[in-house]
């Protein structure tokens, strides 16, 4: 990547640590903390001013801090073996994949998602969708797989939270400066800018392709705020599932049919193509279409492109699902038909569902109906799904519906405290990152010491009672309130952490069915309990909204203030300082809508044991030793009589099982009981329920099959 037009932009370095700009235009920096420690030590004021951008930090840097760890030779060192083990991620030739498929050659994996989370400092990513996106990129480059991203860049970002004095969410959206991050123009063999066409209703749109290496792999990020586009059109990438129906529509056009020709302009031909989730689906189309332009009947075409594509659903309700009015459809593609050589009835008939409102054209549909593998992402949703998309297939029972599952997991390296890393280091044995997914490495966990590992467990609780303290204060002083009454979180008490997404079906306030009986279980004396809480709500979800405002008033009321903590701006670092620092996972969605979830996983591979509805991955996982269940694995007709069924035995769980556990603690004050649930839920989910696992998944029974190669003489 040439970087030249930009050099003034950036602090001169130093020659000797010269290749910390290079570093810091790959993102492989973001799951290695040692290469993030570079950064740093040089400021670390200014390391957490920038949000932890290497990028941004070397335009902002003063050049005198750069020379001063010139003479510091332990930092010297530091550098040297970072950069080593950054050359060598790179140029390695003995990844699994080339060791697995040695005879697949020239094949290459195209995965279309509307959004990805690969760091905070990174903002185009709303919640769990686009982090499982992240970690999925991040795991396809440690196996080597041939593979490459597309999605939007979206300038504005997802929005930043800000709660009001009344808790009231408000949403802020800031420009995305490009020089501020590791992102470059697409470029083509010949030096020329990548800038895509799609035609719209009327007009003709433009994108522009920025590229992101994200270690081996490359992302592709399109952005249509570029002359000469309309201001209308400039704004049509600018936010994250911002606008109405017609603004997603023609996103997801520009998502779908404008990345299948960025691919091309980039000389890039992908073998097997992956849509996660519905919203790049039309990428079907343009592939068909490309067949018919060249000769191929459409029916043909259409065989030839399910043959080669993989869909992920993501999605249990169905309202989840993006469906647009069939006459909408018609406004933006009757010059687009002809080109398939099929009629506007013929058309509409590929993703045709019939909603209450009337016909729809359903994305959904239009990708199950184009691809020959499809998975859902539990085994509870895969049934779910099953169950939901049986009409299509009227010959089949909910049992043959041609919908597998293939269970999300979490980017290790991504969501493990650095303490803990270390910890793993020691007990693991050096190679123990090459080996994630075997089961018998993880048992080893059970010879740490009790004191040890329940002391590098402290080291992270500390940090996150740190952080929250200093978010807290930096609220009150934004509102122009006292500070010097601001909510301390005790590390000695039990902490129990809830951070997602504040859609209503994640039941954020069952907590306080019964608010009498949660104020007696917070404020006992000699067994204290403490909540934190963080998430965002859509931007239009108004009853999530209203969650969040629940919970942060309770959260000030007599018998809650201190016990209930709301952490505002709720990204990936923020999940990442809970995730290693609470001691319980609580989560209590209404099954069965729970797809999968990965929260959790995080916090069990940090040592903290799961209390969760038997939804999504928490029935594979659940053991009897490794958490706690709240409820039974049924479901209910009655919302009202779910909710109070499950919150008594959430109450239950906690005073005669959790609490008691925590607290049944040694001179030491160590619970030896506490620490066998740590140690099992490690043991039992790191790595089952890692995207070593699932990516390994996904290439054995989705993307090699999909190739059409064989692999075998």
């Amino acid at each position: 990547m040439s970087l030249i037009s930009t050099d003034l932009l950036f602090t001169p370095i130093p020659k000797r640590i010269a290749r910390l700009r290079e570093l810091a235009y790959n993102l492989w920096w973001s799951w290695h903390s040692e290469a993030q420690d570079l950064y740093r030590q040089i400021d670390p004021d200014l390391w957490e001013q920038d949000y932890h951008n290497p990028v941004n930090f070397l335009r902002d840097v003063r050049q005198q801090r750069l020379e001063a760890v010139l003479s510091n030779q332990e930092y010297l060192d530091q550098y040297d073996q970072v950069l080593s083990s950054f050359d060598q991620y790179l140029n390695a030739t003995d990844t699994w994949f080339a060791q697995t498929y040695p005879k697949v050659g020239g094949e290459m994996i195209a995965y279309f998602s509307a959004e990805f989370g690969i760091h905070e400092s990174l903002p185009i990513y709303s919640g769990g969708l686009g982090v499982l996106a992240g970690d999925h990129v991040k795991e396809a480059s440690d196996l080597g797989l041939p593979f490459v991203a597309v999605g939007f860049i979206y300038p504005q970002g997802y929005f930043r939270q800000r709660l009001d004095p009344s808790g009231w969410q408000e949403a802020i959206y800031n420009k995305l400066n490009f020089a501020d991050i590791a992102a470059a123009p697409a470029l083509t063999s010949d030096g020329c800018e990548v800038v895509v066409e799609v035609e719209l209703p009327g007009r003709t749109i433009y994108a522009k392709v920025y590229r992101i290496q994200v270690g081996r792999v490359s992302l592709l990020l399109m952005d249509t705020d570029i002359h000469p586009n309309s201001p209308q059109d400039r704004e049509l990438s600018a936010r994250l599932y911002g606008g109405n129906q017609e603004m997603r529509v023609a996103q997801e056009i520009v998502l779908g049919i404008g990345g299948v020709r960025a691919l091309r302009q980039l000389s890039m031909n992908p073998t097997v193509w992956h849509m996660n989730e519905g919203h790049s689906a039309f990428l079907v189309l343009e592939l068909a279409r490309e067949l018919v332009q060249g000769g191929m009947s459409f029916a043909d075409a259409a065989e030839k492109v399910r043959t080669h594509s993989v869909f992920t659903t993501h999605t249990p309700v169905p309202a989840g699902n993006d469906a647009f009015p069939v006459q909408m459809i018609e406004k933006y593609f009757w010059q687009y038909w002809p080109n398939l050589g099929i009629s506007r009835d013929e058309f509409m008939n590929l993703a045709l569902q019939q909603q209450s409102w009337g016909p729809t054209f359903a994305m959904t549909v239009l990708a199950l109906k184009f691809s020959d593998r499809h998975n859902g992402v539990s085994k509870l949703h895969g049934s779910v799904a099953r169950g939901m998309w049986q009409w299509l297939y009227p010959e089949k029972s909910q049992d043959e519906v041609p919908i597998a599952s293939i269970t999300n997991g979490i980017h290790t390296f991504t969501w493990i405290a650095p303490e803990m890393r270390r910890l793993y280091d020691a007990y693991l044995g050096h190679d123990w990152e090459r080996h994630i997914d075997n089961t018998n490495l993880w048992q080893k966990i059970h010879e740490i010491p009790d004191a040890m590992l329940w002391e590098t467990h402290l080291q992270s609780k500390r940090r996150l009672v740190a952080s929250a303290q200093t978010r807290l204060r930096g609220r009150l002083m934004r509102l122009g309130m006292e500070t010097s009454g601001v909510v301390t979180l005790d590390e000695n008490a039990l902490t129990i952490g809830f951070a997602r997404r504040f859609a209503t079906y994640k039941r954020a306030t069952l907590l306080f069915k019964d608010s009498d009986r949660l104020k007696a279980i917070l404020n006992n004396p000699d067994r204290p309990v403490q909540f934190v809480f963080a998430g965002k709500a859509h931007p239009a979800d108004e009853p999530g909204k209203l969650f969040i405002q629940q919970v942060y008033q309770l959260s000030q009321q007599t018998g809650f203030i201190g016990k209930i903590i709301f952490l505002e701006e709720y990204d990936m670092y923020i999940g990442r300082e809970l995730v290693q620092g609470v001691d319980l996972w609580l989560n209590n969605p209404r099954r069965p809508n729970e797809a999968s979830g990965t929260s959790g996983q995080k916090a069990s591979l940090n040592g903290s044991p799961n209390l969760s509805i038997l939804d999504g991955w928490w029935p594979e996982a659940y053991n009897g030793r490794n958490g706690w269940v709240i409820g039974e694995e049924r479901e209910f007709t009655n919302y009202d009589e779910q909710d109070w069924y499950d919150s008594q035995h959430l109450y239950h769980v906690l005073e005669n099982e959790v609490v008691p556990a925590f607290y049944n603690q040694d001179a030491d004050g160590i619970s030896q009981d506490w620490v066998a649930y740590m140690k099992e839920a490690i043991v039992t989910v790191a790595p089952v329920f890692s995207t070593r696992r699932m990516v390994k998944d996904y290439v054995t029974s989705l993307y090699v099959p999909a190739m059409g190669v064989s692999t075998t003489d």
